[in-house]
């Protein structure tokens, strides 16, 4: 598979490089300090992946992957780890590296690589992959990517810079705007009842006055949402 670097700091491209040249079925045809470069150098020549950092003057790694017509696999690699929700956005973003970058983590990332290119040319396997991230989606969590099944989700609450996704099994705390994951549930299960507050309709167990209750937590209702929530629940 050919491979092209994007980044603007050159000891990244030289640690990404020296990584890339011991790895079998992966060619590197160049590297590129800038998106512009990058960009004139895949109007004429097509590759299978790039690795690309995210933090680039003037032109970020979201604009360079917006500006692609038929984008290749992406490994983002970057020192912000606040972008992961965002990123995973993108079907064809294979993995996301933090800074500064680890052998074993990096190899990883190679493996996975290898791995979506073997699913994605099966057009047999595609479906299952498309139907697999209506049920589910990644966040960071300490450098590491958890996955957060949707059905099991029962309630997500705001907490300043921080949403707290409660879980059947387990609680996750991820540094994110409420609205990014709010845009990752199903509207026909999931309603913001307060803006601090999202539910899983079918998780509820009783309902009284201003409020609901859901497992053992109590989640208040805004004014506001009172109606569409009698709505959604077809009160009579």
């Amino acid at each position: 598979m050919d491979c092209i670097i994007v980044d603007d700091e050159i000891t990244a491209r030289i640690i990404i490089r020296k990584i890339i040249e011991d790895v079998n079925d992966l060619n590197i045809v160049g590297d590129f300090s800038n998106a512009m470069q990058a960009i004139k150098f895949l109007n004429k020549n097509k590759v299978d992946v790039i690795f690309l950092d995210i933090h680039m003057p003037d032109f970020t790694g979201f604009d360079f992957i917006d500006s692609l017509k038929e984008p290749p696999k992406i490994v983002l690699t970057t020192s912000d780890r606040n972008f992961a929700v965002e990123a995973f956005e993108y079907k064809f973003v294979v993995d996301y590296l933090v800074k500064p970058l680890e052998l074993d983590r990096f190899e990883k990332a190679i493996d996975k690589v290898k791995s979506f290119a073997l699913t994605s040319d099966s057009t047999s396997q595609q479906k299952p992959n498309v139907e697999q991230s209506k049920d589910s989606f990644y966040v960071n969590i300490d450098r590491r990517l958890v996955k957060i099944d949707i059905p099991s989700i029962y309630v997500v609450e705001a907490r300043g810079d921080y949403v707290k996704i409660k879980t059947d099994d387990k609680n996750h705390v991820v540094h994110c705007p409420l609205k990014k994951i709010e845009e990752k549930l199903p509207t026909d299960t999931f309603l913001k009842v307060h803006r601090s507050y999202i539910i899983n309709l079918n998780k509820i167990v009783d309902i009284e006055d201003n409020s609901i209750l859901i497992k053992q937590d109590v989640i208040p209702v805004s004014r506001s949402n009172r109606n569409e929530l009698k709505r959604r629940l077809d009160l009579l």
